[in-house]
């Protein structure tokens, strides 16, 4: 059945003339006459049979159908364009659309990803931040790097490291104290990871406490927020030491307790089963396992 769908040059006639409101500016934009613009937003208003435009001699307004429809049709034409111009600079190349979360892939994964680019420059890795899992199906995704259980359906999972997050704080916070007991962490602002929420309940329980306002606090999504939040003496974070290693080197960055959260869960490489053969996502998935291993080692 053939798509209801106007033309795309009346479209980009449209478009034009609604951002601009003006049917002489967007001729002159797209290169065409102003009656050219007139005939193709007349033909779009007869195939939708809606009023786009009022006219006048003053100008032209867009109607409230005009504006909801021009608002529309510039996210989809945006849209076009950027997969067009993904195509165009993709050819002879292989591409790998990895989906990250977002602390571990500025952290730890992009001052790594030079060395698999120089062994394997016929390869392109595009990264996007995510925070939680989705449906592969529903998006481009051809990988993810995520933290959980690796409970993913229709996906293969490769674990890559555990995340052993330590109390850290900014140097005012601890003041002349080179390290704070539980007890006196307890006593402090608790900054909250959005994917975490239980995580000081377990630190404390893991030191034998019990502390009722653990899940108090203000809450960020990333470890790249807490960290921040931490610098600026608004409170202490649990955050692993591997994703703030310029901010501890530094001295930015404090551990107030080296007793570490252990967790089951870890980061994880994940590839939908209908892709596991593709010699691409092979040669990264190899590469990223080894450098997680050589990196565990190190520490």
């Amino acid at each position: 059945m053939r798509r209801k769908i106007p033309s795309t040059t009346a479209l980009i006639s449209f478009e034009a003339a609604a951002r601009h409101e003006s049917f002489t500016k967007a001729a002159q934009e797209l290169s065409l006459t102003q009656g050219a613009i007139c005939r193709q937003i007349a033909s779009l208003e007869e195939f939708l049979n809606v009023e786009l435009f009022r006219r006048s001699r003053r100008g032209v307004k867009l109607t409230e159908a005009g504006l909801s429809y021009s608002r529309r049709v510039a996210t989809q034409l945006d849209a076009v364009e950027r997969d067009t111009l993904s195509v165009m600079g993709q050819q002879g190349t292989n591409v790998i659309e990895l989906a990250v979360v977002p602390t571990f892939g500025t952290q730890w994964l992009l001052p790594r990803l030079k060395d698999f680019q120089q062994k394997h420059p016929e390869v392109t890795v595009n990264l996007t931040n995510r925070t939680r899992p989705f449906l592969f199906a529903d998006t481009d995704f051809d990988a993810a790097i995520y933290f959980g259980d690796a409970d993913w359906s229709g996906t293969e999972s490769h674990r890559l490291m555990g995340e052993h997050p330590l109390p850290v704080c900014s140097p005012n916070l601890l003041g002349k104290k080179t390290l704070l007991t539980a007890g006196e962490i307890a006593e402090l602002p608790l900054l909250q990871q959005t994917t975490r929420p239980y995580a000081w309940r377990h630190w404390f329980n893991s030191q034998r406490l019990n502390v009722p306002r653990d899940m108090t606090g203000p809450r960020y999504e990333l470890f790249s927020m807490l960290a921040q939040a931490a610098m600026h003496d608004m409170g202490i974070a649990l955050i692993p030491p591997f994703l703030i290693q310029r901010e501890l080197a530094e001295k930015r960055l404090v551990i107030a307790n080296p007793q570490a959260l252990s967790s089951i869960k870890a980061y994880y490489l994940m590839i939908p089963e209908r892709k596991v053969e593709s010699a691409s996502l092979r040669a990264f998935r190899d590469w990223l396992v080894n450098q997680a291993h050589s990196y565990s080692l190190e520490g």
